[in-house]
C-alpha cells in the first residue's frame, strides 16, 4: 500500500513540484495550503508523513508542529527558506523529526523522506525487552518504559536510546549518532543531536540537568550509564 504524505505549503507552485515528484515516487499525497487546513488534515487523516512550511498563513508551521506532535509521532519534516539556525533548531525543539532548506533537490527531498519512514515504520520481528538501569526498551513496538510506566518518545528519541542502551558506557559522539540513527547525509548542524538529547533526557530523567541515563562526556559526545 503506498504510503500518504500530507504536504503543507502555501506557495502552490512549490507544492505542485512536490506533489508531482512525491506522486512520479509512488507516494499518495494530500494538500494544504494553509495552517488551519494543514493542521485539521494532519490531525484527521492519519498521513504518514508531514511536509511542513514554517511560514504559512493562520498558523505557523512551529505551532502546527507542537499541536501534531502532542496527538502523534508521525515523521515530521519542516520545510524552511530561512537560513537562520535558531529557526531549525526550534522546529527540531518542538518535535520536527528533520528540515530541508529551499531550494532543495528532489533527490534530497526523497531521499529524506524515506529515510524518516523507514525509521519509523521498520520495526524487528520479534517482541524483546532490553532493560537498562531501571529503562525497559520494547523494540518491536518501539516502547520505553521507566518504572513500568510508558514514556511518550518520538521515532528520532527512542532511536537515540536505542542506540545508546545498546553498548551502556561506549561514549558515542555527535558525529557518529548523526550517522547511526539520522541514518543518510545530514547537511545540517551537529546541534540537532544535542537538542534531541535534551528532549529526550527531560523524558527519561527524573532530574534532565543532572542525568543519571544519558550522560556526556564534555568534548567527546553522550554513552548510557551502566547499570
Amino acid at each position: 500500500m503506498a504510503k500518504t504524505i500530507l504536504v503543507v505549503e502555501d506557495e502552490k507552485d512549490i507544492a505542485n513540484i512536490i506533489i508531482f515528484n512525491l506522486e512520479r515516487n509512488g507516494f499518495d499525497t494530500l494538500e494544504a495550503n494553509d495552517g488551519p487546513a494543514g493542521l485539521k488534515l494532519a490531525l484527521e487523516c492519519a498521513p504518514d508523513l508531514i511536509l511542513l512550511d514554517v511560514m504559512l498563513p493562520g498558523i505557523d508551521g512551529f505551532e502546527i508542529c507542537r499541536q501534531v506532535r502532542a496527538q502523534s509521532q508521525v515523521p515530521i519534516i519542516m520545510l524552511t527558506a530561512r537560513e537562520e539556525e535558531t529557526d531549525k533548531i526550534l522546529g527540531l525543539e518542538l518535535g520536527a523529526d528533520d528540515y530541508v532548506t529551499k531550494p532543495f533537490s528532489n533527490r534530497e527531498l526523497i531521499a529524506r523522506i524515506k529515510a524518516n519512514m523507514r525509521r519509523f515504520s521498520e520495526l524487528p520481528a520479534a517482541e524483546e525487552k532490553e532493560r537498562a538501569s531501571g529503562i525497559e526498551i520494547a523494540e518491536e513496538s518501539a516502547a520505553v518504559y521507566k518504572d513500568g510506566k510508558p514514556l511518550d518518545l518520538s521515532v528520532r528519541e527512542f532511536d537515540i536510546l536505542s542506540y545508546l542502551a545498546a553498548e551502556p558506557g561506549r561514549v558515542v559522539s555527535r558525529e557518529e549518532l548523526m550517522e547511526k540513527v539520522w541514518g543518510f547525509e545530514y547537511y545540517g548542524d551537529l546541534r540537532a543531536v544535542d537538542v534531541a538529547i535534551r528532549r529526550l533526557r527531560e523524558k527519561i530523567e527524573d532530574e534532565p540537568a543532572q542525568p543519571r541515563y544519558i550522560i556526556t562526556k564534555r568534548g567527546l559526545g553522550y554513552y548510557f550509564a551502566k547499570n
